[in-house]
């Protein structure tokens, strides 16, 4: 395969191509759903081809056939090259690249156990099981589901780099919904999206959804009679991990890609509230702000050894004691940016997408509290967990989240359950507010398999290190 990358890349050059890069790719997944005590649906699907690009000027030109043949992959070559060169009618400055050295090398996800291996029977019995499980302790609806994602990608450039990855990633999901007189309530374990890695089956065993499963559909039930989270214009909230997870996504994650920053996605996705000569000197939030995007973290959804340029993966700091110092990147905007290095952060959807900055593992790093201390340091508050329903403009910055469930916090202590809880602010101010982080041993990876964006529209998998966190004075509630 490494061969018929090659071929690809020789036909690109030999049409006129300054740079060029191919990546063959051969994927497999698997998906399966349950409700409420039956099988609903099972998916397998295989497909493989070759993607190529290819640089003339200030222009990117790609191609991709859902083939992995020489001839099919000297063809997409060559009308890579077509493409670059008809779209530098257009006039533009010539792009350059960011400098990478020429590597070879292989990766692989580390997997202990082969999903493949586990039989159809049993991850049926599992899903159907703890469906039942949940009907049986207070849910209307019962829902689970898992995914498996294996993908094997060979990639050369024009410049030397010759490198090929094996990666396997899985997970699983379940949810419970009660349903009331005037509303319905939902419980997700072990999130709304439930929980994914690049890792095997060992992941889905060590989640041990049957043991959860009594106790989402118990807090489901619960909520319907639960008190509707108050109304405040300044609270102390807590966030769990999980919605610490989405709240790095789409405020930071999504703020910081430079091709945002640099208006190439504004026409679909939006742009940034960020600028880059502020980079290296703005104030994004608290001194117990550090955010890394990191694609070396083991087990982690957005984890690789290379991406989709060839770029080693390394971590990049994004914020560093509350200063934004970096950004998410690939060789064509880290150039153009005056970056040193890429920041190793392209990637595409499959053979047939053209790559594009996406978030690797873009996380919280930890502090020294802890989830009991930040309640027991909480007089008058709100602890809130697991999304619900999220909003934020084009730019990342004014946004408005609510979550499925929420505690009142008085005098230290954890008391009323309350449902329908949201806040809402401004990212710098919010992320400004923030004065307690959970430790190491509640750093979790969450890992989001459906962030969308581009042109057509690729679905990325990213991961999220998260912790608790605690953020002083925000407004909660809905206001009438």
């Amino acid at each position: 395969m490494e061969d018929i990358a090659a071929q690809a890349v020789e036909a690109a050059l030999a049409a006129g191509a300054t740079y060029a890069d191919a990546r063959v790719m051969e994927i497999r997944t698997e998906a399966m759903s349950a409700r409420n005590g039956v099988i609903e649906a099972l998916d397998r699907e295989e497909r493989a081809g070759v993607g190529v690009r290819a640089l003339i000027g200030s222009s990117w030109g790609f191609f991709s056939v859902p083939d992995d043949g020489s001839a099919a992959a000297r063809r997409a070559g060559e009308q890579a090259a077509a493409v670059a060169r008809a779209s530098t009618l257009v006039p533009g400055v010539d792009l350059a690249l960011a400098p990478e050295k020429a590597v070879t090398g292989h990766w692989s996800s580390d997997v202990r156990e082969d999903p493949w291996a586990v039989g159809l029977a049993e991850k049926g019995d599992l899903l159907e099981g703890v469906t039942r499980a949940m009907r049986e302790h207070g849910a209307d609806l019962a829902e689970a589901s898992h995914r498996i994602w294996d993908t094997r990608k060979w990639f050369v450039s024009s410049e030397g780099t010759r490198v090929d990855q094996h990666i396997v990633e899985c997970g699983a999901a379940m949810s419970a919904t009660a349903i009331g007189e005037n509303e319905t309530q939902r419980r997700s374990y072990p999130g709304i999206r439930g929980q994914y890695g690049t890792r095997g089956w060992e992941l889905i065993r060590e989640l041990d959804l049957p043991g959860n499963a009594p106790r989402i559909a118990a807090e489901a039930r619960e909520l319907l009679t639960a008190d509707v989270c108050p109304s405040l214009d300044a609270s102390d909230l807590i966030l769990g991990s999980e919605q610490m997870a989405l709240q790095i996504h789409e405020s930071v994650g999504h703020a910081t890609e430079l091709d945002r920053i640099l208006g190439w996605e504004a026409a679909f996705a939006g742009t940034s509230w960020l600028e880059l000569p502020k980079l290296g000197s703005l104030r994004f939030g608290s001194e117990l702000m550090n955010i890394t995007a990191d694609a070396t973290l083991p087990g982690a959804l957005g984890s690789f050894g290379y991406d989709d340029e060839g770029t080693p993966a390394h971590p990049v700091d994004i914020v560093r004691d509350g200063i934004w110092v970096g950004a998410l990147s690939g060789r064509d905007s880290a150039a153009l940016a005056g970056l040193e290095r890429s920041g190793g952060a392209v990637r595409s959807e499959g053979f047939d997408r053209i790559p594009m900055v996406r978030m690797t593992n873009v996380g919280l790093l930890p502090g020294s509290d802890s989830l009991a201390s930040m309640i027991e340091a909480t007089d008058d508050g709100i602890f809130m967990d697991t999304n619900r329903s999220w909003s934020i403009d084009d730019k990342r910055l004014n946004f408005q989240f609510g979550c499925e469930i929420g505690w009142e916090i008085k005098g230290g202590k954890r008391g009323r359950l309350l449902k329908n809880p949201t806040y809402t602010a401004i990212s710098p101010k919010f992320w400004g507010a923030l004065d307690m982080l959970g430790g190491p041993d509640e750093w979790t990876f969450w890992g989001t398999p459906n962030c969308g964006k581009g042109q057509p529209q690729q679905i990325g998998h990213t991961g999220h290190p998260a912790v608790p966190a605690r953020f002083r004075g925000i407004r909660v509630g809905v206001r009438g």
